[in-house]
């Protein structure tokens, strides 16, 4: 049996950007209903840990309950906490990809609680 993924999950408006620590699960989807389905479509059978949002203004609302109604364990944390880690791995960059890696290594290494 595969390590249980943390899934860190970087949303915006239109789309939300996903990266998982380990490695294995990455892409990006639209931030619809739609992209919502076929996310937890590319879940099924992946081992998770955990899925890791920050609070965007209300852009990970939707995805959050949704997560959690389907079972995961969705944990949204506070962007300047991940944002003081990143700057603590020598992560200055920022892009979409990139905090959607940092964000899932921040699950992995910090392990926050899901409420």
């Amino acid at each position: 049996m595969s390590q249980p993924l943390s899934i860190g999950i970087d949303i915006a408006k239109d789309s939300f950007q996903v990266a998982s620590w380990p490695p294995q699960v990455q892409g990006t989807w639209l931030n619809t209903r739609q992209g919502h389905r076929a996310f937890r479509d590319r879940l099924q059978g992946v081992p998770i840990a955990r899925i890791i949002m920050e609070a965007t203004g209300g852009y990970e609302k939707t995805l959050a309950a949704e997560l959690t109604q389907a079972g995961y364990p969705v944990v949204v944390v506070n962007p300047r906490q991940v944002r003081d880690f990143a700057r603590g791995l020598g992560q200055c960059a920022k892009t979409d990809s990139i905090d959607a890696d940092v964000l899932a290594r921040f699950g992995d290494l910090v392990q926050p609680s899901c409420k």
